[in-house]
């Protein structure tokens, strides 16, 4: 018996296959299955309405005006994204609608962050899906929508009801609150001229805790036109997500697990000594999926002819979440460096490269353009990095429950035709049959790939040095440091800090840096992090 349920059981992601189909599938078998009734049994009963209904409707209250309306609900899936429920409710007695869309699959173990430059009419068609706990930010305008209702649509619909919403009641914000008005009324104008695309490049970005939110991406986006940035919760979104709880049993259950590895040395024994290079260390941390207490290890390898690098593995008992990643250290380098490697041959893909968190890459004869911050930090070959690319795109645009490739009913079949040469060049790279070539942006210069006519030059490979641009030092925050002079900052800080408090004010402000009253709780979290 145990055999049979075993065989019976799902792998993990394919639980709600028979449920979440996508909608060409749903109307397929409904097709087949009155085919089949018609052809097997003409003149028997028909086979019930229910059971061929691809919708589901559910008779509920209506908020509007008390009757009973109609609601319809969806089970499908989204090509490039995951499972989602389509609700519409329609009211016959005061014609009241309403739709709304609601994630399926679980919470992820990591938030995303998705951000589209919009530089031409077609980026308005993207589809978008807005989850509950996503919130929404066009840059330029200058306006953020919070977290709320779950939205199926397109960056145009999107921009669009944000511009209705703020329109909705100018005409008495112009009689009570004038000056209001005049504010609401230029970003009303600034909105209808980026919707008649007047006002080209302008960026939309969705940061959703849960990680169930998505903007539609292209095979011809390049560096810095689509990007996605997965991070770790903080125990407050966590919170306002409802998992990662803090009661009673959950702490005595967290006490009894086990936060170093026996045998390995840990942070405390460490602390005061260096770090050596090949030893695996393991110290307590707090899982991002769960908050919970899990175990990081450790391990700073060598790489000949570059720098010392980190390893760090993360593994949580409780929610199962796991995570690698690979940290450069050293100072930061005057300049950028923009690395190029012509791959010829299966050698070639067995090349060491370390791609950094920093660095973008692109590979001009696949069309491929990876954003800084997309795949994290990898340590591993130039193989392994195309199928690590090639099984997330593949993953994302047609894991949608069928083993065909088609990527869904909803996907363009031109767009599948690209997708499908696109993936088909990148199996003929790492299989050998194609040439092409890596590069390799870093403005950290922390990226490497491996050198195999050391210690002479490689005519395969090139590093180019550069200054980088002042919006790549922003975007690291290399501006903003101050490396010196901070001492005295620090000591100055202190000084008013200890006169503050003998003093004995009820409300003691102190000043900072440039001269501003600070209070006394945020002077001390400065200099804690000084």
């Amino acid at each position: 018996m145990s055999n049979t349920h075993e065989e019976d059981t799902k792998p993990d992601g394919k639980a709600f296959d028979d449920f979440f189909d996508s909608i060409g599938n749903k109307a397929e078998n409904v097709a087949a299955s009155k085919a089949d009734a018609n052809e097997v049994a003409p003149t028997t009963t028909q086979v019930p309405e229910e059971e061929q209904k691809v919708v589901d409707e559910i008779e509920s209250l209506c908020m509007n005006c008390r009757e009973n309306g109609i609601t319809r609900m969806l089970l499908t899936r989204i090509p490039f994204f995951r499972e989602i429920i389509i609700m519409s409710f329609y009211c016959p007695h005061c014609s009241f609608k309403n739709s709304q869309i609601q994630s399926a699959g679980e919470i992820q173990q990591r938030g995303a962050r998705y951000e589209l430059r919009l530089t031409t009419p077609a980026d308005f068609a993207r589809q978008v899906v807005k989850g509950d706990n996503c919130v929404v930010k066009f840059i330029e305008l200058d306006i953020e929508v919070p977290a709320g209702r779950g939205q199926l649509t397109n960056v145009e619909g999107l921009l669009s009801m944000i511009l209705e919403d703020l329109e909705l009641h100018q005409p008495a914000r112009k009689e009570q609150m004038p000056e209001v008005w005049a504010k609401i009324e230029e970003i009303l104008a600034k909105g209808r001229d980026m919707i008649d695309g007047k006002s080209f490049p302008f960026r939309v970005t969705l940061d959703d805790p849960a990680g169930n939110s998505w903007i539609e991406p292209d095979q011809k986006d390049g560096v810095g036109k689509w990007k996605k940035v997965e991070y770790s919760r903080t125990p407050q979104q966590n919170e306002d997500l409802g998992i990662g709880g803090t009661g009673n049993d959950d702490l005595e259950h967290d006490e009894e697990i086990v936060t170093t590895v026996e045998g390995m040395p840990t942070a405390a024994t460490f602390e005061d000594d260096d770090v050596v290079p090949n030893e695996v260390y393991s110290f307590p941390a707090a899982c991002p999926g769960c908050t919970r207490p899990c175990v990081t290890h450790m391990k700073m390898v060598d790489i000949p002819y570059f720098k010392q690098v980190i390893i760090m593995s993360t593994v949580c008992e409780l929610c199962g979440y796991r995570s690698n990643e690979v940290k450069t250290g050293g100072a930061i380098p005057e300049k950028g460096k923009k690395i190029t490697l012509k791959v010829e041959n299966s050698t070639d893909l067995a090349r060491d490269i370390l791609k950094s968190e920093s660095c973008a890459l692109e590979c001009p004869e696949l069309s491929l353009q990876v954003n800084p911050g997309t795949l994290g930090g990898r340590f591993t070959t130039v193989e392994g990095l195309l199928t690590n690319i090639r099984d997330d795109l593949h993953k994302q645009i047609f894991d949608v429950g069928d083993d065909s490739g088609d990527g869904g009913d909803s996907l363009a079949s031109e767009t599948k035709t690209n997708w499908k040469k696109f993936f088909d060049g990148i199996d003929a790279a790492i299989k050998g049959d194609a040439k092409f070539t890596v590069i390799l942006t870093d403005p950290l210069a922390g990226s490497y790939v491996q050198n195999l006519m050391l210690p002479e030059k490689d005519p395969q490979l090139e590093e180019i040095e550069y200054d980088r641009t002042q919006e790549e030092e922003d975007d690291l925050g290399i501006t903003d440091m101050k490396t010196e002079g901070y001492e005295e900052v620090v000591a100055e800080l202190k000084k008013d800090l200890r006169e503050v408090e003998t003093n004995g004010d009820s409300k003691p402000l102190v000043e900072d840096a440039e001269g501003n009253g600070v209070p006394i709780e945020q002077a001390k979290s400065d200099i804690d992090n000084k």
